[in-house]
């Protein structure tokens, strides 16, 4: 079947964006990835398991992790006071084969707010940095929406680039907000099927983005999913997903889960026979510290609380 002239052009525009993207940050990433090489709790706290993970955590730092953006498709969306179009977000991560390229959808308005946002905090960084205008005409032309599909393509590699704006909070919530909000709906619903789904694509977004580096961001994301698996009766995954939140929620002081995850993970081994002794003295120390400090809820509690 014969390409059309658009999608030759996109292929041409998409492999000179992608290797541009990776000279762009390849500099500002070769100076931080030496940052935090030591953060985390004193190695003498931790299991041989945990310290293995650890390092492994350390090693992965010392790698330049750089991130390339594609916007391969759109989508007219028409509802029935509003119709506009939806853009396919492709993150992945370069330098290897990614086989997990997780894609989100954003239309306009969302990367509009997510500008002004940056703008708060980053006016100086962002002074040469520019948002594709708002179309007021022929928003629906296809030429058009190639055009914009380009730029916001483009618009992303740029902010990439500046560290500040990549490692705060608004570039990490612009990729994951929607979707962590409606699994939490989801999960508060009752639906944990779907809920885990979306949960797995935030996950892999979070791994990409920040969580490689600062691991406390996966923390509810994860707690979050242990419910859901333990709810659809998946029990090892929800003890092995409940493993992974627990050595981070151990490594770095994060007091706010501690207690109803390890409570969690009693149950859970309970049900599959695994040793728990230690999970159980570990849990009892961490009541006593925090008897009359703080109120004592469930992981489940504390969970559906979350992105409300």
């Amino acid at each position: 079947m014969a390409e059309s002239s658009e999608t030759r052009e996109y292929k041409k525009s998409g492999t000179t964006s992608g290797i541009q993207q990776s000279k762009n940050h390849s500099a500002a990433e070769k100076t931080e990835d030496q940052d935090d090489l030591c953060s985390g709790s004193s190695s003498s706290c931790m299991t041989t398991k945990e310290l293995q993970q650890h390092w492994k955590l350390v090693k992965q730092r010392l790698k330049p992790v750089k991130l390339l953006f594609e916007i391969p498709s759109t989508r007219i969306i028409e509802q029935p006071h509003s119709k506009y179009v939806a853009y396919q977000i492709v993150v992945i991560r370069s330098g290897s084969f990614d086989a997990q390229r997780v894609s989100i959808e954003r239309r306009y308005s969302d990367f509009a707010r997510f500008h002004q946002q940056l703008l708060q905090d980053f006016s100086e960084e962002l002074d040469e940095v520019t948002l594709p205008r708002k179309i007021l005409t022929r928003n629906f032309n296809p030429e058009c929406i190639w055009e914009r599909r380009m730029a916001l393509r483009d618009y992303l590699a740029q902010i990439y680039t500046i560290r500040c704006v990549r490692h705060s909070h608004h570039f990490l919530e612009f990729f994951t907000d929607p979707e962590q909000r409606q699994a939490h709906s989801l999960l508060r619903a009752g639906q944990f099927e779907p809920a885990v789904a979306l949960l797995e694509k935030v996950l892999e977004l979070q791994e990409k983005l920040g969580g490689w580096q600062s691991p406390v961001l996966l923390v509810p994301t994860l707690c979050a999913l242990v419910v859901c698996q333990r709810d659809l009766d998946e029990t090892e995954a929800a003890f092995t997903t409940g493993q992974r939140a627990l050595q981070v929620v151990r490594r770095y002081g994060v007091k706010r889960y501690r207690g109803p995850l390890l409570e969690m993970m009693v149950d859970l081994g309970y049900q599959l026979g695994r040793p728990v002794a230690q999970l159980q003295e570990e849990l009892v120390q961490v009541r006593d510290a925090e008897r009359g400090l703080v109120s004592i809820r469930s992981l489940k509690e504390l969970v559906v609380q979350e992105f409300t």
